[in-house]
């Protein structure tokens, strides 16, 4: 099992969370199976970016993003060189600290 560690969110997760997570889950997966409401508003597809977190620490155990998950991330707010979209990133046997940004890209939010 691999623990990551989400960074505290004023929304999602005042207190921050920690959990442990079956490698091979993507990371959206694992923070929406331990009640981390993450935003994934194409229903995990890699046709948006809502679902955008940083990786603070772990980043290098991913699976290497691909092209359409680069292009993507050119549109998401508050992008830096450790962002992925959380719905394309798999966890692997590294424990991470995940941030998830205070905004995404839709100015609504459904639910």
């Amino acid at each position: 099992m691999t623990q990551i560690i989400v960074l505290p969110h004023e929304e999602l997760c005042p207190n921050g969370a920690l959990f442990d997570a079956v490698p091979g889950i993507s990371i959206c997966d694992a923070l929406l199976q331990h009640g981390v409401d993450i935003e994934h508003a194409c229903e995990k597809s890699c046709a948006c970016t809502t679902c955008h977190v940083i990786i603070r620490e772990g980043g290098t155990s991913l699976n290497p993003a691909d092209e359409l998950e680069d292009d993507m991330l050119d549109k998401a707010w508050g992008l830096e060189p450790n962002s992925r979209l959380s719905c394309q990133a798999l966890v692997a046997d590294t424990d991470l600290v995940v941030e998830i940004p205070k905004y995404t890209i839709n100015m609504v939010k459904e639910g």
